[in-house]
């Protein structure tokens, strides 16, 4: 080829090709750096893997938690409300119908995720990923049908969050993991609180049956201002605006 003996085209041909090879070069730093493994020992794959159960756990989690949550402070305020009756038979029934709507989550098992306590030698990490296997295997009422616009609209999602974290290193990654298992531990903790408090009254109004409409009535009174008394209640109940 004679064009290459001409100094000029000779000196740009190389100068394009030093580009060429430099680009080429940052892509593999790049590469290499993202493809080096997780302080832990873990693949990319594994911690990409790791992060989506996370971010599902989370999702799940979070549903179930204000569910519980709302229903507790919606009780409340219902209770509150009652006391403008005077009435006492017609409070009495109020209270057994506001109890009830809350202990139809336990009769609905489907409604909450049903997450056991930390075990005393668990650490949080195991204890965390634990949970994600229990809310995998249990599949939420309603799941199982999904529209087509449902299951295109969940690929795109997906397809967002591949590409964010292919931006970013597997140290990167697994720092987030990090993040995330200790506000999920936070959440789970809350969570346990509040389901903790739901079966109590559960079993207390059932246990309640037995007696007569005024020692009953007493004692229906006494299960709510058990719980609006609780710290566990007490810590979450300033999350939720009442709208009267």
């Amino acid at each position: 080829m004679e064009f290459l003996g001409d100094p000029i085209i000779n000196k740009k041909f190389r100068t394009t090709n030093l580009v060429g090879k430099f680009t080429q070069s940052v892509r593999r730093i790049v590469q290499d750096v993202k493809d080096e493994g997780a302080p832990s020992g873990m693949s990319r794959e594994e911690v990409i893997e790791t992060n989506e159960r996370l971010r599902a756990l989370r999702l799940r989690l979070e549903d179930s938690y204000e569910t519980a949550k709302q229903s507790l402070v919606t009780l409340m305020k219902k209770y509150s409300d009652s006391k403008t009756h005077r009435n006492i038979f017609q409070r009495y029934t109020m209270l057994k119908l506001m109890i009830k709507e809350v202990i139809r989550l336990e009769r609905q098992y489907w409604t909450l995720i049903d997450i056991p306590k930390q075990e005393k030698q668990e650490t949080v990490p195991s204890y965390v990923m634990r949970a994600c296997t229990i809310m995998e295997k249990t599949q939420k009422s309603g799941e199982g049908v999904k529209t087509s616009a449902k299951l295109a609209e969940e690929a795109a999602e997906k397809r967002e969050r591949m590409e964010r974290l292919e931006n970013m290193t597997t140290a990167q990654i697994e720092h987030e993991n990090n993040q995330n298992v200790n506000d999920l531990y936070r959440l789970l903790k809350k969570y346990l609180g509040l389901r903790q408090l739901i079966r109590a009254l559960k079993d207390d109004y059932e246990s309640s049956k037995m007696y007569p409409i005024f020692p009953r009535y007493t004692m229906l009174k006494d299960m709510i201002k058990g719980i609006m008394h609780d710290p566990d209640y007490m810590e979450v109940c300033h999350e939720v605006n009442l709208i009267n």
